[in-house]
Order: structure tokens, then C-alpha cells, then sequence
């Protein structure tokens, strides 16, 4: 018969579908795989952030006739990479607008001579003036893009905010920014491109959405879809990284495999992949908000501004969802926020983990304990006093339908991490030692899916089928790369379909087999996808009952036998459903209002942490963390997406600063960039909350960008708590904290000596 309850696979730890491959060494990175004849690929870049090319000069010593040299000229269809906006060149022609632009591209039998040839090509420029900042693009003096610099802006508006401010008992403002970070996957970028004339371009990569490089290939080739096709090989991490750059790195690919006639691999090593590649969104928040005597919230007014770098990118995407979680998990009747992305002369800024919600929460949970601070309330209180509930409405008005629990939450951590009587103990403490040590909080929450009506525009195809061997096969183009998915996904379906969770498998991430299910992305897999495997799994079943004689009940081998005879009777065994949106979800997306997301998770974490008052340096040395994002699949794949995305976090808030000069990154290199190792991340304690959605996969929200939305302001709160200073920007490096904590020197009279004794 079926699987007993007590055998159920969702709720369960089973093991990683692709753990065994990498553990044994038998996975594949691109970087393993040759093709009979290839040949290596390297990039030419600018290096001035801004100007005109004026000529290009290659070194007599070099023997280029050996070599494939692939210019602007060479490029079959548009010179663009296919995203929102389709502004940024895949070879620069004429103009460069960063100092890492791509402007030639270079193929050769062997890699080892490409590096001294990259060096033998000269570029002469004009140079023009460039744009650094959010600032000076702001002012406009000098315009880079468009008419006025603007890649996008958003406006939401919620009641009347004036009303609102004329009421207020207190009103406290403040400044909060967050510098840009480096993804840091294990793996750097890396494709195999081969190009026939008759059969088209066929593209191997490390990357998380197939179908976006299928759109680029297709706009730069100049060829019908089903002339272009993309494989995803083992991917070694990607956090929003892989998601919009490897359409460029593809297309490079592409375009030497066609000149050149052999298949060609380019892999960037990690100082190329570190300084060419799309970073996090730099951001500046000004709060300013109103409150009664009793600290509830009034009015809240927000200017939001990101940098997106010298192409827009995603730029407009990462704002709007910055745009959303700026308010924070508070009811608030009066909400203005006004945002907007500003085209600088720095490499463009892109998707990274939590996509523009950790800027957001970073502003709105660091003026949380500023506002606690001024007005003498306990920080804890006052957000208690101002969470969302059931029923309430978000800056959006979208009324809260399912449950909220961020109460629940709060009760929890507190009581998780002792949270009162550490704070007091350290404070007593405080005193008598040079390491001051601090308790943090942060509430925070992160929609789940596309923003507003973006899954109604993906209008995403997934399914299920069973080959003659047996196996059924998720079919879908979301991606594996660390997260889970291949055993998520595989969990829902063999749950739904009552087999064994060996009994499913995953088809190959190849655009030639797998439908458009929507990029891996937005927290939206084990949700959105996830649900629509769950109900391609349903309606197999219902076919096999109404057409091969299948029963209520049935064992494993009485699912195969059915699938045997409808094979025989109406040939392919198989089940594809297209998204819908679940009832009531409505977004205006002309007035910004409406139901942002289908489901949000919630969250509360709370970083202890010692400041060293003698080196000047930070040290989380415990974390805790607790959150509710439906029904938990995996336990170990979600305790680990909370765990890493918290270490992500420690690094974003206390180690990862990128240093630009002249616009160039100039720390690309791990002994310079620094992230937290083994050795900094601290004990992490993971508690879930499950309360199931019923329009998610099995139940599921999305879990992965959550915690990485919460800890830096859960950390420099503690920070404030253990040294009594509000610090505004993130990283907080040691320099700053010597900054604002170091003793101030007396200051010494230069008067003449008599005068200092005149009354």
C-alpha cells in the first residue's frame, strides 16, 4: 500500500538528491568538463570609469593570428544584455561607463598565453568626467545615463503622513547606510559556449536561471528560440550573483565559439570574477518618523536612494522590494516612501541575497532602538507595541489574512537567548572590563515570490513525468546551487504522489528538456514552483485514475504499473500546470498599492556581542534566531539556509567592505577582502514556527533571502547596547569603532604662558 503517515517525506531530513555526487568528487563544475577541440576565452576590460575608446592597439610581439579577436563588430544581433532594461552593451562599442567594461574578447588553444596577450592590447581613450556616488549623481552636474542619472523611482503613500507629523508627541529622524558586498561564491563564473550554423548556440554554465541567458543568447545572436539552448552544470553557490551576470559571461562565450569555430570555456579567476562582476546595491535611508506619548507609530516618512552602478540591471527590481520592507513589520496609518536608483560610473550593482530587503531593515530596525533610545523606551516594547496583526494593514494596504505571529516570536527569542538578564548582567559588567558586551534585537519580515504582479507576468510552466525506467522527474528550470532545491522540489513530489522519495528525480537544468518554471530567485522555489509541482503531481494522478485504472490506494508498484499502461494506451506519461495566483492577490502596480506578496515570513533574531575597547574590534559571539516560514520540508536544508544566511550577514555588518578607487575595486583578492571565516562565526540557534500556507508548495514560504534581512541590525543594536553609541553605516570596521570609542586627547594651549594666567 501508500507510504504510512509516520513515513511522510515533507517534515523530513532526507538526504541532498546531489550530496552523494559531490561528496564522492563525481559532480562536474564547468570548470571539469572539456569538449573535443576547445579552446580558452579571456576578456579585454576598460580601465578608466568613464570616456570615449579613441583607438585600440595590439603588441607587435604577439603572433594574433594565432588568436580569435571578437569586437562590438562581430555580434550578429543586438549589442545588449537582455534584463529589464536592455542598456547595458555586451561588448562596449565606442564608450565605456565602468573600469571593468568588457570591449574585446580573446580566444586561444591554450589559456596560458591568453593572460600575456590581454596585456598586449593597448586602449586609447578620452576620458570623461565619471559619477562615484549617490550624491553627485543626485545633483546632476554631470549626467552619466538618461536625461537625469534616474534608473527608477517608486512613491507609497499611505494616509495622510502631515496629519500624521502635526500630532506627534515625538518625531525622530536619522541617516543609515550600507556599503556594497561581494557575493563570494565558492565557484567563480564559468561557461562552455559552442556555436553551428545550422543547429545554433548551446551554452554549459555555472548559473541559477536558465532561461534569463536564453533570452540574452537569442537577442545577440539573432535567432529563433529553439536555436539557442542552455545547460546549468553543478553550480558552487550563487546568491543572486549567478542570476543576471552569466547572460554577459554566456554571450562572450558564444560569440568566440562562432568566430573561432570551437567550442570555447571562459572562467574568471577570482580577481577578475571579484572586480567585473554586479555587487549589492550600496544604500542611503533617511527615516523620519512620528510617534504619541505612548510610542505607537504615527507617521512614517522614508527616502530611500540605491547606487545601481553604470547599467540599470535589476536595479529597479532590488529598489521596489527595498521599497516594500522599509517601513518594517510595524502599523503604521500614515506611510510615505520615496526611493530611487542612481546610475553612478562603478560596476553595475545587481540581485544579491534578500535583494534590497537587508538595506531596508538595516534603516528601519537601527531607528527602531534610536527612537527607543530618545524617547526612553525600552527598544523590545516598542516594537512590541507597534507589530502588525492579523487583520492589519501593510504601507500597501494589503490586510494581513494570514496568521501573524511576530508576537509569538519575540516571546520566543527572548526567552531563547535569556535575553533580559544577559542585558543586565552586562551592563553591571560593563564597567570594570575593556571588553563591553551588548544584547541586539531586530523584527523583520520578507515576502515570498515576485514583487506585486511579477509571477502573474512569468506566468511560469512546471510538471512532473515518468520515464520508461520507472523514475518520476521533476521538470522544472529552477536550479540547484547550495540551497536545496533538487531535494525540496523532489520532496513535494514523491509526498504528493505517495512513493518513495528515491522513486523521483530531477530533470537535467537543460532549456532543450526543462519548461520555463521562473528564475531561482525571490524566495519563491519551495513556495511557487514548489506548489506547482504539487499540483502537476495531483493531476497525474487524476489522469491515471480517470485513464489507467489507478486506485485511491495504492502501493509503489501499482503507481508504475498504471503509468505502464496509460504509456501503452496514450503514450508519455506526464503533468504540466501553469501558475495561479492564489485568491484575493491584486497589485496596481500605476499606484503601488495592493497585495505586494502572496505570504511573508517572519522573523526576530538576536545577536550578544563584545567590543573590544583596546583593539577596537567587533565579535558576535552568540546568535539566535526565530522565524515562521510555513511548513518546514527539509529541517537540515532550512536550518542550514538560516545559518548561512545569518554568517552572510556577520560579514555584510562587521568585515566586507569594497574599496573603490577611481571606481575599480581594488581589494579583489581574499586576502583583502575579508569575510568571516570558521573562526567568526559564532554558535547559531535556529527555532522554527510552522504555521502551513495553503498556496505554497506543501505549505512552504520562502526561506532562503529571510535571514540574511536581520542580523546587521540585530548587531550594531547590540553594539549600541555594549558601548552606548548609535552607529549609522555598515561595515562597521575597527577604524570606526576607534573613531567614535577611542579616547580624545586633551587639547593642549598654544597661548603664551603669561596669558593663560590673565582672569
Amino acid at each position: 500500500m501508500g507510504m504510512s503517515q509516520k513515513n511522510r517525506i515533507v517534515g523530513a531530513s532526507v538526504p541532498r538528491k546531489e550530496g552523494i555526487d559531490k561528496l564522492l568528487g563525481r559532480a562536474r563544475y564547468v570548470d571539469d568538463i572539456e569538449r573535443e577541440g576547445m579552446w580558452h576565452g579571456a576578456t579585454v576590460r576598460g580601465s578608466i570609469p568613464r570616456g570615449f575608446i579613441r583607438s585600440i592597439r595590439f603588441d607587435r610581439r604577439t603572433d594574433w593570428s594565432e588568436f580569435t579577436v571578437v569586437t562590438a563588430a562581430d555580434i550578429p544581433g543586438k549589442n545588449h544584455i537582455q534584463l529589464i532594461v536592455a542598456d547595458q552593451p555586451c561588448l562596449a562599442d565606442g564608450v565605456v561607463n565602468h573600469c571593468d567594461e568588457p570591449i574585446l574578447l580573446l580566444a586561444h588553444p591554450d589559456k596560458h598565453k591568453l593572460r600575456q596577450a590581454v596585456a598586449g592590447v593597448e586602449i586609447e581613450y578620452e576620458p570623461l568626467p565619471p559619477v562615484f556616488t549617490i550624491e553627485e549623481s543626485e545633483r546632476q552636474d554631470v549626467v552619466v545615463w538618461g536625461s537625469d542619472n534616474l534608473f527608477k523611482s517608486f512613491l507609497l503613500e499611505k494616509g495622510d503622513v502631515d496629519v500624521g507629523f502635526a500630532a506627534a508627541a515625538h518625531i525622530v529622524e536619522s541617516e543609515y547606510r550600507t556599503d556594497a558586498q561581494e557575493h563570494l561564491y565558492i565557484e567563480n563564473n564559468g561557461v562552455i559556449a559552442e556555436y553551428d550554423a545550422e543547429s545554433g548556440v548551446t551554452v554549459w554554465g555555472s548559473l541559477q536561471c536558465p532561461y534569463y541567458v536564453h533570452r540574452s543568447l537569442v537577442a545577440v545572436f539573432a535567432l529563433s528560440e529553439d536555436k539557442v539552448r542552455v545547460i546549468q552544470t553543478e553550480t558552487g553557490g550563487a546568491f543572486g550573483g549567478k542570476e543576471d551576470y552569466p547572460s554577459m559571461i554566456a554571450s562572450h562565450a558564444a560569440l568566440l565559439a562562432m568566430k573561432s569555430g570551437h567550442p570555447v570555456k571562459v572562467v574568471y579567476d577570482r580577481m577578475e570574477d571579484l572586480a567585473a562582476t554586479t555587487k549589492r546595491h550600496p544604500s542611503r535611508v533617511r527615516q523620519r518618523t512620528a510617534l504619541d506619548r505612548e510610542g505607537k507609530l504615527l507617521a512614517m516618512e522614508i527616502d530611500l536612494a540605491t547606487d545601481g552602478g553604470a547599467y540599470s540591471t535589476l536595479s529597479s527590481t532590488v529598489l521596489s522590494r527595498a521599497t516594500l520592507h522599509a517601513p518594517g513589520p510595524y502599523l503604521c496609518q500614515n506611510v510615505r516612501v520615496r526611493s530611487r536608483s542612481w546610475a553612478t560610473n562603478t560596476v553595475p550593482y545587481g540581485a544579491f541575497r534578500g535583494f534590497g530587503a537587508p538595506q531596508a531593515c538595516f534603516a528601519i530596525e537601527r531607528h527602531m532602538d534610536a527612537i527607543a533610545a530618545q524617547i526612553g523606551m525600552d527598544p523590545v516594547e516598542l516594537r512590541r507595541r507597534n507589530f502588525l496583526h492579523d487583520g492589519d494593514t501593510t504601507a500597501t494596504e494589503q490586510v494581513m489574512r494570514e496568521p501573524v505571529i511576530l508576537d509569538r516570536l519575540l516571546d520566543r527569542a527572548l526567552a531563547e537567548s535569556d535575553f533580559y538578564s544577559k542585558r543586565e548582567r552586562f551592563a553591571r559588567e560593563n564597567a570594570a572590563t575593556p571588553i563591553k558586551r551588548g544584547m541586539g534585537i531586530a523584527a523583520f519580515y520578507h515576502g515570498s515570490g515576485f514583487t506585486g504582479s511579477g509571477e502573474r507576468y512569468l506566468n511560469s510552466l512546471a510538471g512532473v513525468d515518468v520515464t520508461p525506467e520507472g523514475k518520476v522527474r521533476v521538470l522544472v528550470s529552477s536550479t540547484e546551487f547550495g540551497q536545496g532545491t533538487n531535494t525540496v522540489l523532489t520532496q513535494i513530489a514523491a509526498e504528493t504522489l505517495r512513493l518513495h522519495y528515491e522513486d523521483v528525480t530531477m530533470a537535467p537544468p537543460d532549456t532543450g528538456i526543462v519548461p520555463n518554471s521562473g528564475p531561482t530567485v525571490a524566495s519563491r522555489t519551495a513556495m511557487v514552483v514548489g506548489r506547482l509541482i504539487e499540483r502537476a503531481s495531483l493531476q497525474l494522478l487524476e489522469m491515471l485514475r480517470a485513464k489507467a485504472a489507478l486506485g485511491n490506494e495504492y502501493s509503489r508498484d501499482e503507481f508504475f504499473a498504471a503509468c505502464e499502461r496509460y504509456r501503452a494506451g496514450h503514450g508519455e506519461v506526464g503533468s504540466l500546470v501553469r501558475y495561479e495566483a492564489p485568491p484575493g492577490i491584486h497589485w496596481d502596480d500605476q499606484r503601488y498599492r495592493g497585495e505586494a506578496y502572496p505570504a511573508y515570513a517572519w522573523a526576530i533574531h538576536v545577536a550578544q556581542v563584545a567590543v573590544d575597547t583596546v583593539t577596537y574590534s567587533a565579535e558576535v559571539e552568540e546568535f539566535w534566531a526565530v522565524q515562521e516560514a510555513g511548513r518546514i520540508i527539509n529541517p537540515v536544508l532550512a536550518g542550514g539556509q538560516v545559518e548561512g544566511g545569518i554568517a552572510q550577514a556577520i560579514g555584510y555588518a562587521l568585515y566586507e567592505k569594497v574599496i573603490l578607487q577611481n571606481g575599480h575595486m581594488a581589494n579583489s583578492q581574499m586576502t583583502n577582502y575579508i569575510m568571516p571565516t570558521a573562526e567568526d562565526v559564532p554558535p547559531i540557534h535556529v527555532f522554527f514556527e510552522e504555521i502551513p500556507f495553503r498556496h505554497g508548495g506543501c505549505g512552504a514560504k520562502g526561506i532562503g533571502e529571510l535571514p540574511h534581512d536581520g542580523p546587521a541590525p540585530a548587531i550594531l543594536n547590540a553594539i549600541m547596547d555594549a558601548t552606548g553609541v548609535s552607529f549609522t553605516r555598515i561595515p562597521l570596521l575597527p577604524e570606526d569603532l576607534f573613531a567614535e570609542l577611542a579616547p580624545r586627547p586633551a587639547s593642549v594651549s598654544t597661548r603664551p604662558v603669561e596669558e593663560t594666567a590673565t582672569v
